[in-house]
């Protein structure tokens, strides 16, 4: 069964607080852009003339954040992106298994959208780093295993 996504929510494990704090005034969440790398077997003789290939190395992709803007989102993705570790992230669907998407990674953009007519926003982009994991129940109680947060 499909559902809204409102009520969805993006957390950040807080390793001093050691709780998941929440993203506030999120719009939209893209991602995660996952994909297979491929490695080109073809030979002179492979039959047909068609290529031919195997699959190699997983790329869990990116998120990108659509948020609005408020200083303290802003100047804390700033600080990860400057700091250039890797964080502990979740995504907390309203969904009825109540999925999360468990995963690593480190900022990598952000940009501030500052229209005539319109609310500031700000765009993150978060690239995952290693094999993300999708859970039902609730958020975990802490951040992801063997990381930073551990």
């Amino acid at each position: 069964m499909a559902s809204a996504g409102v009520g969805t929510e993006f957390r950040r494990w807080n390793n001093a607080t050691k709780v998941w704090d929440k993203i506030a005034e999120i719009n939209s969440i893209a991602g995660p852009t996952a994909s297979v790398e491929t490695i080109d077997t073809t030979a002179l003789d492979t039959v047909g003339a068609y290529r031919t290939f195997i699959p190699s190395f997983i790329d869990a992709g990116e998120i990108t954040l659509e948020m609005n803007f408020t200083r303290d989102s802003f100047e804390s993705f700033l600080d990860d992106m400057n700091a250039r570790t890797t964080e502990d992230w979740v995504i907390g669907f309203p969904d009825p298994d109540n999925t999360t998407y468990i995963f690593q990674g480190f900022v990598t953009g952000q940009s501030v959208a500052v229209p005539t007519d319109d609310k500031i926003t700000v765009t993150v982009t978060i690239k995952i780093t290693g094999q993300p994991t999708l859970e039902s129940g609730s958020v975990p109680s802490s951040g992801v295993a063997g990381s930073s947060a551990a």
